[in-house]
C-alpha cells in the first residue's frame, strides 16, 4: 500500500455565493522512499492540494488516506512553508520545539530532539537567535528543522526555496536531498510543490503536472535520471523540456 493515496480530490470555494472550482478529480499515490513534485501554472491549485494532504484544508470531494509501514493509518505529516512561517517572538530553539510541544513531549526530550535537528540543518550556535536576526536561508533551515523534529513519515514542502537567492536555494535543495537519502532520518517520502521545472526534475522521482484552474491531472511522469543529477546535461534538459511541453 502507498504511504499516501489521494482519490478523486476536488476543492470548490464560494465566491459571492457562486461555486468557484479550484481542483477537480485529482488522483495520485506517494510511496515510501519517493520524492514527488507537483507542478502547474500559477493559480492551478497546487498549494491548495498540498494543504489538503497536510490536513490544513478539507477537500470538497474525494478522499485522502495514509498507510504506515506497519499497516496502520497513523502517519505523521509535517509542512515546510514558502514564507518560513516562524514565530518572530520565539528563538530558533523555541520555534523548532513548537511541534514537539504540541505533541506533549516533555521539555528535556524536546530540547534534546530540537538540538539534534538544529545541528543537522547547520544552525548549531544559533539556538537563542530570533528570526529577525537570521538570513532567509537560515530561516528556512529553522522551518526544515521544525518539520523534521516531529519525525514525519511524509514531508510536505510548499515552494520552500522560491524566496531565496539562487546559491542559497541550490545549497538547500542538495541538503534536503541528502537528508532524505539518510535512512536513519525522517522523512520516508517528500511531496513538494514548485513552479520551477528545473527544480522539479532535479529533485523528484516523479513529477505530477496539474492543469490551469480548475486544476486537473495532466500527467504523472517518472523522471528516469540517475542521481546525483547534472543540471547542464542534455538528458536533464530534455526532461525539463518534456515537463514543460505537458504544461503549455
Amino acid at each position: 500500500m502507498p504511504l499516501l493515496r489521494a482519490s478523486n480530490l476536488s476543492k470548490v470555494l464560494r465566491v459571492n455565493g457562486n461555486p468557484f472550482p479550484i481542483l477537480e478529480g485529482i488522483t495520485f499515490d506517494v510511496n515510501d522512499n519517493e520524492f514527488v513534485c507537483i507542478v502547474g501554472p500559477s493559480g492551478s491549485g497546487k498549494s491548495t492540494l498540498l494543504r489538503m494532504v497536510a490536513g490544513l484544508e478539507k477537500p470538497t470531494g474525494g478522499k485522502i488516506s495514509f498507510t504506515a509501514k506497519n499497516g496502520s493509518s497513523d502517519v505523521v505529516v509535517s509542512m515546510v512553508f514558502q514564507s518560513f512561517a516562524l514565530f518572530p517572538w520565539l528563538t530558533v530553539m523555541e520555534n523548532v520545539c513548537v511541534g514537539l510541544e504540541a505533541k506533549n513531549v516533555p521539555k528535556e526530550a524536546r530540547v534534546k530532539t530540537a538540538s539534534r535537528y538544529i545541528d543537522i540543518v547547520g544552525l548549531n550556535g544559533f539556538e537563542d537567535a530570533y528570526p529577525k536576526e537570521l538570513s532567509g536561508g537560515m530561516k528556512q533551515r529553522v522551518g526544515i528543522a521544525r518539520s523534521l523534529a516531529v519525525g514525519p513519515d511524509l514531508l510536505c514542502m510548499d515552494e520552500p526555496f522560491s524566496a531565496l537567492d539562487v546559491l542559497t536555494a541550490q545549497g538547500l535543495r542538495d541538503e534536503v536531498l541528502t537528508l532524505w537519502h539518510q535512512d536513519e532520518l525522517p522523512p520516508s517520502a517528500v511531496l513538494m510543490v514548485t513552479h520551477n521545472l528545473e527544480e522539479a526534475v532535479y529533485m523528484a522521482d516523479r513529477v505530477i503536472i496539474i492543469s490551469q484552474r480548475p486544476g486537473r491531472m495532466i500527467s504523472d511522469m517518472t523522471i528516469e535520471l540517475p542521481r546525483p543529477r547534472d543540471r547542464k546535461s542534455p538528458e536533464f534538459l530534455d526532461w525539463v523540456d518534456q515537463v514543460f511541453s505537458k504544461i503549455v
